[in-house]
């Protein structure tokens, strides 16, 4: 009997990495190294450095993320434009939450996936609205998402709400 050799998708190698720098070795243990091969190739870039200002990115021609219209937001509701993709980011840090996104939504656009559903929950400290429903769609707007979006909005009910986003990705060159 041969043993068969399962390869993981890129989506099990970005949750992979995600968990295993959080998880601890046991008590006695020594830490693993994880292989330069596993590591993801689409590094995202730091969130402090995306979310601050640069003066040089302003002085160049930048894409700019708008709300959806209202057509298409409709269609998106009501399920006669198709969801083509979707990442939660449920109990993730906003470290965690950045990287997620970024290396989904950058494979999203590589693949041609016009709309996808960002589901950040409406969060639940202390009454407040929730970190990464608040930051989420600041980080859309920033220098290093904007080449990939076209435009986003709150998901309708039945999606998730103010807990979600629909995104439109732009079109692949």
């Amino acid at each position: 009997m041969t043993r068969r050799i399962d390869r993981l998708s890129e989506d099990d190698r970005v949750l992979w990495n995600l968990v295993a720098r959080t998880a601890k070795p046991l008590k006695g243990k020594s830490a693993i190294d994880i292989p330069a091969d596993i590591a993801d190739d689409t590094k995202p870039p730091l969130r402090d450095q995306a979310m601050a200002p640069a003066a040089a990115t302003k002085a160049k021609t930048q894409h700019v993320s708008h709300a959806l219209d209202e057509p298409t937001l409709e269609k998106l509701s009501k399920g006669r434009l198709p969801i083509e993709g979707r990442v939660d980011l449920h109990g993730l840090s906003q470290d965690e939450a950045y990287s997620l996104l970024f290396s989904f939504l950058h494979r999203a656009h590589a693949g041609g996936i016009r709309y996808v559903l960002v589901i950040t929950g409406k969060g639940s400290s202390s009454g407040g609205d929730g970190v990464l429903r608040r930051a989420v769609p600041a980080w859309l707007s920033t220098p290093a998402f904007r080449p990939l979006i076209s435009s986003h909005d709150h998901a309708a009910r039945k999606h998730g709400g103010s807990g979600a986003l629909y995104v439109r990705l732009r079109r692949a060159r």
